[in-house]
């Protein structure tokens, strides 16, 4: 049996095994200090790498030592205080320590927490593990790429563990054979020669000698056609293949009221930026609507609703009566998923305030897939929060959360969008 030996020399990133390896095997402790940097983070920063710090009591390895009490025979060599029969007492102070030293203190010195730099990808995949837009179906499939990954060939490089020992075997084979199939041919015939010459009495010493030298040469040419080489290994090649899936598109409702200070609109645009990063990182050709409103509502483009400072009024049905206009002008129901993500300090005119439910019970619930409402503030909750939060009630497809603080804003989230049962 053939062994393999991958010799080659490694890539740059040669330790991206072992990073792998440390990132699954501390990935609760990991994601908790991702989910911690989200709240630290400005909006602009979002989705930026991260130094991720583990305390060192998480990382490090279990180690087994004998507890105290019971009875133990044990010989102390050298001792000289103690004889036979004598108690020992129990020693002062708490549980027994382990090697090194502890956590750092006033009074002397302790080990740092370990710091660990993850990529912005890392972060990204991290930030969104889990996730997924709910009751996604498949109404028609053309728009929507999922990604497959399949069988496709062989290829000439690849990591030792997709070696395909068949195909490589094969390769040497035919490599063997075609260095050496006519060396051997010449060496047949030499030995042939060389014997009709050994059977013909007066026969010159001189030439069979020089059959004979010609004939180890042959042979030690032969011998050194390596068995294996570089070139014969074959790996298992697998790609990615586009698999067309449903077409969804997102609706992005946000109030920029007067009421909407600017802590609670950097809070919504930081939740908006997460649900874009989640969006575009997960689907791709998703498409998104972004709508802003104050006492009127304007479909806008993606940095004027991050970026614009325009303010006003409040009349949350102006949103909701154009995400229902542009969903009947642009997206059939019947051919796209629908979904809508509204975040709101919760002020609105309290005769409007019924009017939203009438729009979301009779013309939007029953088209959209999902609707997240998500309000920010610290006030007691006001008409509208009501109004939505009857509506969860009676219909599945609705979710209604409260942020207070920027430390809720990704544990809502990932609430919002977690994958769901099958």
């Amino acid at each position: 049996m053939a062994n393999f030996i991958d010799r080659r020399l490694n890539a740059k990133g040669k330790s991206t095994v072992n990073r792998q390896r440390f990132i699954n095997r501390y990935k609760q402790q990991i994601k908790k200090a991702v989910s911690d940097a989200v709240t630290r983070r400005s909006v602009t920063d979002v989705d930026k790498g991260e130094k991720i710090s583990i305390p060192t009591r998480d990382i490090s390895e279990p180690m087994f030592h004998q507890g105290k009490g019971g009875v133990r025979d044990r010989v102390h060599p050298g001792n000289d205080q103690f004889a036979r029969g004598d108690k020992i007492d129990r020693p002062l102070g708490g549980a027994g320590g382990g090697a090194g030293k502890g956590d750092a203190s006033d009074s002397g010195e302790g080990n740092d927490d370990f710091v660990f730099e993850i990529s912005k990808d890392e972060y990204l995949e991290l930030l969104f593990e889990d996730l997924e837009l709910p009751n996604l179906q498949k109404n028609r499939l053309n728009k929507l790429v999922e990604y497959q990954v399949y069988r496709a060939g062989f290829t000439n490089d690849g990591v030792p563990a997709n070696i395909n020992i068949v195909r490589s075997l094969r390769s040497s084979l035919a490599r063997r054979i075609a260095m050496s199939a006519s060396k051997k041919k010449l060496l047949a015939e030499l030995e042939q020669e060389l014997a009709e010459l050994e059977n013909i009495p007066g026969t010159q010493a001189e030439l069979i000698l020089d059959l004979k030298a010609q004939i180890e040469e042959l042979k030690q040419k032969i011998a050194n056609v390596p068995f294996i080489d570089t070139f014969d290994l074959r790996f298992n090649n697998f790609a990615k293949r586009e698999i067309p899936s449903s077409q969804a598109v997102m609706f992005c409702l946000m109030d920029v009221s007067g009421s909407m200070d600017q802590a609670t609109k950097d809070m919504a645009k930081r939740f908006y930026i997460l649900l874009y990063l989640f969006l575009t990182r997960t689907y791709k050709n998703l498409e998104v609507v972004y709508i802003r409103h104050h006492t009127q509502a304007k479909e806008v483009d993606e940095h004027e609703f991050f970026y614009s400072q325009e303010t006003g009024g409040t009349i949350v049905s102006s949103a909701l009566k154009l995400m229902h206009d542009i969903q009947q002008a642009r997206y059939p129901a019947d051919e796209w998923n629908i979904y809508a993500a509204q975040a709101s300090d919760g002020d609105n005119w309290a005769d409007d305030s019924p009017t939203c439910r009438q729009l979301l019970e009779q013309k939007i619930l029953p088209l959209v897939r999902y609707f997240s409402y998500i309000e920010i503030t610290n006030r007691a909750h006001q008409t509208l929060w009501r109004e939505y939060e009857s509506l969860q009630q009676h219909y599945d497809n609705i979710a209604v959360q409260h942020i207070r603080q920027a430390e809720d804003i990704y544990p809502v989230f990932r609430e919002l969008f977690k994958k769901q049962a099958v």
